[in-house]
């Protein structure tokens, strides 16, 4: 009698501690960012940062050259750089699993949001505003719908300056060619765009900073509408920080350490300034071998606002804009596009506004 019941409480206890075990490997799964963030710290790991070498990507820039994001992630750690030129490059690394981090425009980041399913996820906010429409030398344009007729470049179809335009010719009455319009859009980089609009080969260009300073010093070119004109007062985000959502949940301590070192960056360039900008321009002429004329760059960042926020709202307004454009095939629900818990957190303990 008592060997049975011995074995009726073995058995009862065995199923106990299979079903705890279950449990706490169903929790485990369920929690994993936060298990990983309080229990293991990542080692042996290379974080892959992608970036441009643009002023709108100052934190990446002043942070890679001054070694903060390394410092931050620990010696075990690699940062490995990855220089691009254009977000749609940028964006189809990320979809081949060759980036974990990057800089990039919103445009390029709903696209990717968009065909990997929400895979990519926004976790900063890196630049606000820094974008302005103007005309060539010999052309005075005081109202949008004088554009009517004329020919606009824009360093990339789909990107932040092309649905910023659209827009504006949307809230004018107007559209391109291409919808039946009259007004034509054409794609060139930024340095095409230069010569294009010296040589009067086009009438107007929407471009970001630095372009927008160097057009008007080293082209003539006449400013039809400031930063803060063309887009929400200039509260519009240029550049965001993403990352992949994977890699967010295997690595929450180094993706925290780096959110971290990105406020503190973004703290420091608008306190130092000055500093800021030596610093960003001589990692310019490193990454180019061209850097910035002092009154180019000073002119730039007057346009733009170095943040950590990503004005999620402008986002939104961008989605919008990308879908009714035909960019993207279906307005996306971006209600897990942000992934702002480690930047609130950090936001949290230094005693800042969190992002809502």
């Amino acid at each position: 009698m008592k060997k049975g019941l011995f074995r009726k409480i073995t058995v009862l206890g065995a199923v106990l501690v299979l079903g705890v075990g279950s449990l706490a490997a169903c929790s485990s799964d369920n929690n994993k960012i936060a298990s990983n963030s309080s229990t293991n710290e990542s080692k042996n790991v290379t974080v892959r940062v992608a970036f441009f070498p643009n002023i709108t990507h100052s934190q990446a820039l002043v942070g890679k050259s001054e070694g903060q994001f390394q410092k931050a992630i620990g010696d075990t750690n690699k940062i490995d750089w990855k220089q691009f030129n254009a977000g749609p490059a940028e964006i189809e690394a990320f979809l081949a699993g060759e980036i974990d981090i990057g800089y990039i425009g919103p445009g390029p980041a709903i696209n990717g949001y968009t065909k990997t399913q929400g895979e990519l996820q926004v976790i900063a906010g890196a630049t606000n505003a820094g974008a302005i429409l103007v005309s060539k030398k010999d052309l005075i344009i005081k109202d949008i719908k004088e554009l009517s007729g004329k020919k606009i470049a824009v360093p990339q179809f789909g990107n932040t300056q092309d649905l910023s335009l659209r827009n504006l010719l949307k809230q004018n009455g107007l559209k391109d060619t291409t919808k039946g319009g009259t007004v034509e859009i054409r794609q060139a980089e930024n340095p095409d765009i230069k010569t294009l609009l010296d040589k009067g080969d086009i009438d107007a260009a929407f471009v970001p900073e630095p372009w927008g300073s160097r057009l008007i010093k080293e082209v003539g070119a006449n400013v039809i509408l400031d930063y803060k004109d063309v887009f929400r007062d200039g509260k519009y985000t240029t550049a965001v920080v993403i990352a992949r959502k994977e890699f967010i949940q295997e690595h929450p301590d180094l993706v925290e350490k780096f959110v971290r070192t990105h406020v503190e960056l973004t703290d420091s360039i608008n306190k130092n300034p000055d500093k800021a900008k030596e610093t960003v321009n001589a990692e310019i002429k490193e990454l180019t071998k061209k850097p910035l004329p002092k009154d180019v760059l000073d002119a730039a960042f007057t346009r733009l606002t170095v943040t950590y926020d990503p004005e999620k709202d402008s986002i939104e307004e961008f989605a919008g804009l990308s879908f009714d454009t035909g960019f993207i095939k279906e307005k996306p629900d971006l209600k897990n596009f942000f992934s702002l818990d480690i930047l609130n957190k950090i936001l949290k303990e230094k005693g800042l506004s969190e992002i809502k």
